[in-house]
């Protein structure tokens, strides 16, 4: 499976962006979709994730109300919706996924995933 992320850029605090995740190669029937971070002198952070099969997601507390992920089963996509953009919300961003659908205790583990796109640039400004 090769995921390749878009979406990403500059923008100012208070505005938003739209990440995409489209899958390709080998194609599973379900997937499970998320979208970790990693900021410069930080851990790779979790941010939020979608299992295809019943929409089941879950996000860190830290992008609760502001982050919405969502897939397009059809077209073998992911969607991260950021609104309310924070300074402290540049990293780079990377979409990873696994076919059928995790138990939302597993969603948040990096391990839970075996395969990772290369990353999109998102960058925040004050």
């Amino acid at each position: 499976v090769q995921l390749q992320a878009s979406g990403g850029g500059l923008v100012q605090a208070g505005g938003s962006l739209r990440l995409s995740c489209a899958a390709s190669g080998r194609t599973f029937s379900s997937y499970t979709m998320a979208w970790f971070r990693l900021a410069p002198g930080k851990e790779r952070e979790f941010v939020a994730a979608v299992r295809w099969g019943d929409g089941g997601t879950r996000s860190a507390d830290s992008v609760k109300g502001r982050f919405t992920i969502s897939r397009d089963n059809a077209k073998n996509t992911g969607f991260l919706q950021m609104k309310s953009l924070k300074p402290e919300d540049t990293a780079v961003y990377y979409c990873a996924a696994r076919g059928g659908n995790l138990i939302t205790g597993s969603m948040g583990r990096a391990d839970s995933y075996d395969y990772w796109g290369p990353g999109t640039q998102v960058t925040v400004s004050s």
